[in-house]
C-alpha cells in the first residue's frame, strides 16, 4: 500500500517504534532516530529526526519489499489535521518536490500535537 506512485492516501495504524521491521534499523545513519512508526496490513512507514521511510511488501509470499526514503529536505509543505467526532482518523499531507502530495489517514490513539512539533523541527531546519 505505502506505493507512492499509483496512491493518493495511506491507512495507518500508529506501531510502537519497538516493532517496526529490522531492516529499518540497519538503513538508519549516525544519529538518525525513528520517533513514529505505522503500519497497514503489510507495510510499515516511520518518521526519523532525518527522513521518513517506507516499507511496501510485495508478492504473495511478501519477501520482495520496496523501501522509500523521503528526505525533510525534498518537503515543500505540509498539513496536520486532528480528529473529529465523527471523522476519528487525523490526516498528514505532505507535499514533496518531486513526488507530489502524500495524504497519510492515522486510525488510532495518535498524539498529533507532538507530531507535528518533530516534523516542524526538521522541515524547517
Amino acid at each position: 500500500m505505502i506505493d507512492f506512485k499509483n496512491s493518493p492516501v495511506f491507512k495507518l495504524k500508529p506501531i510502537d517504534t519497538s516493532k517496526v521491521r529490522e531492516e529499518f534499523h540497519q538503513f538508519l545513519i549516525d544519529g538518525e532516530e525513528i520517533f513514529a512508526a505505522f503500519k497497514t496490513i503489510r507495510d510499515q512507514l516511520v518518521f526519523t529526526n532525518k527522513r521518513i521511510i517506507s516499507a511496501n511488501v510485495q508478492g504473495i509470499t511478501g519477501s520482495k519489499v520496496d523501501y522509500t526514503s523521503l528526505p525533510y529536505s525534498k518537503i515543500q509543505a505540509f498539513s496536520v489535521e486532528s480528529s473529529g467526532t465523527l471523522d476519528l482518523d487525523c490526516e498528514i499531507e505532505i507535499y514533496l518536490s518531486e513526488l507530489g502530495k502524500a495524504k497519510f489517514e492515522i486510525s488510532g490513539s495518535f498524539d498529533l500535537v507532538s507530531f507535528n512539533r518533530h516534523i516542524s523541527e526538521y522541515v524547517l531546519a
